[in-house]
């Protein structure tokens, strides 16, 4: 194990609170005394296909602990996804169904491995002690936390006073978390900070039954690329740490210059003097922020996949050329009407339209171009326009995916 002090740096590097540092220190003591490695617990609940930069934050820590010599322990939140998280919903959370969560929990651990040493690492389903808990269990379980307590959560209690309905089986989900600490015997549990109720509940749980209490270490929430909401797939802000490389170095590109400093923090190795530099007023803000999203696409592939991203944002968007490598979209013929095509169409076959109704916003905000080349290009502002379908055709939308067309 690496020494206390080089410990205790790396980790107050990045998070945010230690929920008492006081025996964080003393755990880390013991184990190094004792050359036994302490159980970091963070919890995964796959409600999504992918992990984003934001979900990848609490996953770096528990690298960091590794790192130091530490044991970790992955929960896979196979049972608790099928009841949501409410922390920060302003509504009642609905249920997934598990068949959903099981698919999203194999990508889940997939792309982890991106991050943590898996071969390392334990790896556990927390449905191996819901699914054999019966009724009985349940409410013996749900005796150990009061209404009262439960309704010391923000988001419950803001619920609460703008008369929001408050699930019961939202109220279960922190015991739940709590519960997970106490099988897996946790020394510290990682989480965001709107996870500190429940994790501090895992303590309380822990210290109920005679187990020594696990040490809470959380960080902060990554804001979005709309720089208002939380990061979530959902909301689109995302960057997903299995995006292509040029996707990941062009959605850095366009983060908010006051938002560079916690992502510079919270999802970069890059040393505390130089992130200084790259903020201080003899830096300008684009220079900053091509560093930060070469750093982004390096920690996730590799150096020379940044170098190659950077050139070719550069080739797009400062040099005005089209991208090296263009995805091909092929149309088919019996999709056309005599070689033509709706507008509103051609923009669903390439995907980044979930519906005709987002196919049609997409063109009335200007966000579809079409041409043969990039000084060609213009925009389609009707929805209602055919489109002339020809080999080579070029197709923009949005800033940054372009497609080269081809009849079949």
């Amino acid at each position: 194990m690496t020494p206390l002090e080089e410990q205790i740096q790396s980790i107050k590097r990045h998070s945010t609170e230690i929920v008492p540092e006081k025996s964080l220190v003393e755990k880390i003591q013991a184990a190094i005394k004792k050359q036994k490695p302490l159980r970091i617990k963070l919890g995964l609940d796959p409600t999504a296909p992918d992990i984003h930069i934001g979900n990848a934050v609490p996953l770096h820590l528990l690298r960091t602990f590794q790192d130091h010599g530490h044991h970790a322990v992955l929960i896979i939140g196979d049972y608790t996804a099928t009841i949501g998280d409410p922390s920060g919903q302003n509504s009642m959370r609905p249920q997934l169904d598990h068949k959903e969560v099981m698919k999203h929990a194999g990508t889940y651990l997939e792309q982890a491995g991106k991050i943590i040493d898996m071969d390392e690492a334990e790896i556990i389903h927390n449905s191996r002690w819901f699914s054999k808990m019966d009724l009985a269990d349940v409410i013996q379980l749900a005796g150990k936390l009061t209404v009262a307590r439960c309704l010391e959560r923000d988001d419950f209690k803001k619920r609460l006073s703008s008369e929001q309905p408050i699930g019961l089986h939202e109220m279960l989900y922190p015991l739940m978390q709590a519960y997970d600490s106490v099988q897996v015997e946790s020394d510290v549990e990682l989480g965001g900070t709107d996870q500190i109720f429940n994790i501090l509940l895992g303590r309380d749980l822990q210290r109920e039954i005679g187990m020594e209490p696990q040490v809470a270490v959380t960080n902060e929430l990554l804001v979005g690329l709309d720089g208002t909401e939380k990061m979530s797939k959902s909301k689109g802000n995302y960057i997903g740490i299995n995006e292509p490389p040029d996707t990941i170095y062009g959605k850095a590109m366009s983060i908010a210059d006051e938002l560079m400093e916690k992502y510079f923090y919270l999802t970069t190795d890059l040393p505390e003097e130089r992130i200084a530099e790259l903020l201080s007023d003899d830096t300008h803000p684009r220079t900053a922020k091509a560093e930060l999203a070469a750093a982004l696409v390096e920690r996730y592939y590799d150096k020379e996949a940044a170098e190659k991203a950077q050139r070719e944002f550069e080739k797009v968007f400062q040099d005005r050329q089209l991208p090296s490598d263009m995805p091909v979209l092929k149309i088919a013929t019996q999709e056309t009407d005599n070689g033509e095509i709706w507008a509103v169409k051609l923009v669903s076959l390439t995907g980044k339209a979930q519906s005709n109704s987002q196919a049609r916003r997409l063109i009335r905000q200007g966000g579809v171009s079409l041409g043969t080349d990039v000084e060609s290009l213009r925009k389609v502002t009707d929805i209602n326009e055919n489109i002339t379908i020809e080999n080579d055709l070029i197709l923009k939308i949005g800033k940054r995916h372009f497609w080269r067309i081809q009849l079949v």
